[in-house]
């Protein structure tokens, strides 16, 4: 039988490596496990208590709305509005997905389709590559830079004036024109962050060569050291060319419940609202009460949570730093983007990550995985306690003899 979009896929890289990671603990060995960014830190509570009281209440239990309902689209512009002064309305500017993923695959269906072609930074966050080709487009990806080359920001050499400079590149170069420039900052995996001024950049490019942004904001809350994300809808006019994809995964540790929002440009998020009303009814109408407690009533948890992570990377940057592997800290994401050390970079990223997981016990995502210029990186994912990375460091003291 001849299958249809999954032929091209290549072996999911992860995967693979999830299962050695799962055989090496049925050895018994006691994995340090920094490989899947899945949030470790609770939901708040009471979120929690709210989702437990909606539960109990058969009316809750029928199909809901697929946009979201109304109060959980006006939470979200409450959020935006109190962060970063955006105002957005609720009825035509914000629909709800069922997370970050769901949300980018099927806005790429209303923007998209085979002829058209899509620009991608390199590499990326596999979603970001896959759904333009999903929905039939080809993808053109752009060499992202990485945080150890220069600082965040965005300007002055740093990796954002060097995707922006390979951005023009490619548009020069590619023909038809591109419908469609996806990006994230903070970046993953490579934790790239930029500034308020290369947003306007990005939005006077798209202004002006008439292009959709679609700006993936997982990490909007997760910036160290006093650096704050910006939202691509904080420059004047990005509503005309742009949408953002805003979620309580990674800012109020809700992982699993799976809600997320397209926010933005009103002609493609009453596009994507239309094309949602034939594919599904919704996040299970608890889970979106218990996100409107979540975002009114706690909207200081993602200040505490991001307090947690700053802390985890100053540990494994600093424990790597002792044993001779020097890393440039992130300023956002929950991830730590570390070039494989000179002594064993020739092995590429699958079999770093493997000697890792064999040798010291540690699991990593190898950048390859990432596609394009992820090959001689792999990614630590800021998910185990000080403790736990601590202990992590002393196993590649130990199992990383050629560092010295």
């Amino acid at each position: 039988m001849e299958l249809r979009r999954i032929n091209d896929l290549p072996p999911y890289v992860f995967s693979a490596m999830n299962a050695l990671k799962e055989e090496s603990r049925r050895r018994g060995a006691d994995i340090v496990d920094f490989g899947f960014g899945n949030p470790d830190l609770p939901s708040p509570a009471v979120a929690v208590e709210k989702l437990a009281e909606a539960v109990r209440n058969p009316r809750n239990h029928r199909y809901s709305a697929s946009r979201g309902i109304p109060n959980l689209r006006q939470a979200v512009c409450e959020v935006y509005q109190r962060n970063w002064g955006v105002e957005l309305d609720a009825d035509r500017e914000v629909v709800t997905t069922i997370g970050a993923k769901e949300g980018l695959s099927h806005v790429m269906w209303v923007l998209v389709s085979p002829g058209d072609s899509a620009l991608v930074p390199a590499p990326s966050y596999p979603i970001h590559i896959y759904a333009p080709l999903f929905a039939g487009a080809e993808v053109h990806q752009i060499p992202l830079g990485t945080p150890e080359r220069a600082g965040a920001g965005g300007q002055g050499g740093g990796p954002g004036e060097a995707f922006f400079a390979s951005l023009v590149e490619t548009w020069d170069a590619t023909w038809p024109k591109p419908r469609v420039i996806v990006v994230s900052f903070p970046h993953n995996p490579t934790t790239t962050c930029v500034d308020l001024a290369f947003m306007a950049r990005l939005v006077d490019f798209a202004r002006e060569h008439e292009v959709v942004l679609v700006h993936d904001f997982a990490y909007a809350d997760l910036g160290f050291d006093g650096y704050r994300p910006p939202s691509i809808l904080q420059v004047p006019g990005a509503k005309d060319v742009a949408v953002e994809l805003y979620t309580l995964t990674k800012s109020f540790s809700m992982a699993g419940w799976r809600v997320g929002f397209l926010v933005g440009n009103a002609q493609i998020v009453q596009a994507l609202t239309k094309l949602k009303s034939y594919l599904d009814y919704g996040t299970f109408q608890p889970i979106q009460i218990a996100a409107i407690v979540a975002m009114r009533e706690a909207p200081e948890y993602p200040a505490a949570l991001r307090q947690v992570y700053e802390l985890r990377r100053d540990a494994l940057c600093s424990g790597l730093a002792g044993i001779g592997w020097d890393v440039a800290p992130p300023k956002g994401t929950m991830f730590v983007w570390a070039p494989i050390p000179v002594p064993y970079r020739g092995m590429g990223s699958i079999e770093f990550a493997k000697l890792l997981l064999r040798e010291a016990e540690i699991a990593v995502s190898p950048g390859a995985g990432f596609g394009p210029g992820g090959d001689g990186h792999v990614r630590f994912s800021l998910i185990e306690n000080e403790q736990r990375t601590q202990q992590a460091v002393r196993n590649l003291r130990r199992a990383l003899a050629k560092l010295g």
